[in-house]
């Protein structure tokens, strides 16, 4: 368990460091939502004090409005205007918690309003005493960081907040000038950080009077491959400030945290493991390897027939994005692309796009899994059927949000038969068949493969596999140079492990 014990090292701390913090259980199981709200340790002998409450519990004193969390009445006021009437069950739980000054683990489904049971509590503890840099939010990828700036910026708009995103992929003196003028809030994502505070020697400063750390999407972020950026960013943190953990699922690094959090740690779950919501249908189509792309033309020809606004398509590899996004675009489907081969303007323009309602369809490999909220998904597409149950959940999230209905759809060839049954046993349900003729389908294989051919000499001329394999032994020689190149194969085969 080498990746739990770096985690909670005392020169390495998320929580504020307990006195006598407990050893880390061998085999850390999470808890179950079923488990009743435990009275909080006590901490006078040492002990960690972790109040745990579930999402379950019938607890009529429960805040029903968020005037009754002890926001502000502009905060109250805000979420009015924004829509929302009434505060989520992890709402609920989270803010008085956040806003007694506690760290918090809060782990809750997607589309549960996770952001703003951090961002209100933050934005309001932010107006008794404005100064930058207040918060630092953390986030695995790029597009969630933009997200999520957008969310903070609508919840403190009368404060006139100032919010600043540091990613990957912009100009680095932008950033630098950016975080230099101290903005309310930073949200960024660890690699572009650390090499921003290592740089410029003026940057480590700004973050020392920081009150809050949010990692959001935890269980991705204390990914081994973040060990060594993290590292960096923590040292720049005052050891006085609140740690907030959200999560959608549950993984061995989280609830070792939580085992040797503070004395005044909150861990509220609303996590029963890997389900999918029930107003979502999920189908598979069985198809042979080398007519996927048939079977895919096919199901996007009948989108207006089965009344599906837009869809998202999920594949494995940029390689496979692209070929794609070529492929539709010579027979003639409008449709957005989103991957890491990609510029950042770029990406974010095919978002744009696609949550604009420009283009109906969006290819994307896992960086738009996690996270993105765009109500107007009807129906999500695997085209490669992920080696995870975890990522199955988190692509097929993308649709059927906040009690709307939804489709997802996976091709399954047979070399994918094994990982359907591994996703069928965490899910608990079998999926559906989705009907087609396999002679309608096939009736026009003749213009996909044409079209097909000239993707792929597309994709040649511009020298895309050399540029796939000149990414893939670059990204080995950083791993290996962190000395992480094993660990994440390692992190990798538990990850299986766990799932099974």
């Amino acid at each position: 368990m080498e990746q739990e014990e770096i985690l909670v090292d005392q020169s390495f701390p998320l929580f504020k460091p307990s006195k006598n913090p407990k050893k880390p259980p061998k085999n850390p199981k999470p808890t179950t939502a079923a488990a009743a709200e435990e009275p909080a340790t006590n901490c006078s002998n040492g002990e960690p004090h972790i109040e745990k409450s579930a999402a379950n519990l019938s607890n009529d004193s429960t805040p029903t409005t968020f005037a009754e969390l002890g926001l502000s009445d502009w905060a109250v006021e805000t979420c009015k205007e924004l829509g929302m009437r009434k505060p989520t069950a992890v709402q609920s739980h989270c803010i008085p918690k956040i806003l007694e000054g506690r760290d918090v683990l809060g782990l809750a489904q997607t589309g549960s309003g996770k952001t703003a049971a951090f961002a209100l509590p933050m934005l309001h503890r932010l107006a008794e005493d404005p100064y930058g840099v207040f918060a630092l939010v953390v986030t695995p990828t790029r597009e969630l960081a933009y997200q999520m700036a957008e969310q903070f910026r609508a919840l403190g708009s009368c404060l006139h907040l100032r919010c600043t995103v540091i990613v990957g992929g912009m100009d680095m003196l932008t950033q630098a000038k950016s975080l230099m003028a101290r903005p309310h809030v930073v949200i960024a994502t660890p690699g572009r950080l650390k090499v921003l505070l290592e740089e410029n020697p003026d940057i480590p400063h700004v973050f020392s009077k920081t009150k809050f750390l949010v990692l959001d999407e935890a269980d991705r972020v204390l990914d081994v491959g973040f060990e060594e950026e993290l590292r960096v960013v923590f040292q720049c943190l005052p050891k006085n400030r609140q740690t907030l953990l959200f999560s959608a699922t549950m993984t061995s690094d989280l609830q070792t945290l939580l085992e040797l959090s503070a004395n005044k740690a909150y861990f509220y779950e609303a996590y029963e493991g890997f389900k999918t919501v029930d107003t979502l249908k999920q189908q598979f189509i069985l198809t042979p390897e080398n007519v996927k792309d048939v079977y895919l033309v096919y199901l996007l020809s009948k989108l207006e027939d089965m009344g599906i606004r837009s869809a998202i398509i999920f594949v494995s590899t940029c390689r496979d994005c692209h070929y794609l996004s070529l492929l539709l675009e010579e027979l003639g489907y409008e449709a957005a692309a989103l991957h890491s081969f990609k510029s950042q303007s770029l990406r974010l323009a095919a978002i744009h796009r696609f949550k604009s309602g420009k283009v109906p369809t969006l290819l994307a490999t896992d960086v738009g899994s996690r996270g993105l909220d765009i109500p107007t998904v009807d129906l999500v597409i695997n085209y490669n059927v992920p080696r995870f149950a975890r990522d199955y959940v988190h692509r097929v999230g993308r649709t059927a949000r906040a009690g709307r209905g939804g489709l997802a759809v996976s091709f399954v060839t047979q070399n994918d038969v094994e990982l359907v049954h591994e996703i069928e046993a965490v899910l608990g349900k079998q999926l559906e068949e989705f009907e087609c003729k396999e002679n309608e389908v096939l009736s026009d294989s003749t213009k996909v493969w044409n079209a097909r051919r000239v993707a792929k000499m597309t994709m040649m001329d511009d020298g895309f596999d050399e540029k796939v394999k000149e990414r893939k032994q670059q990204k080995k020689k950083t791993l290996a140079a962190k000395g992480l190149l094993n660990k994440k194969i390692r992190k990798r085969k538990r990850g299986k492990k766990s799932v099974e």
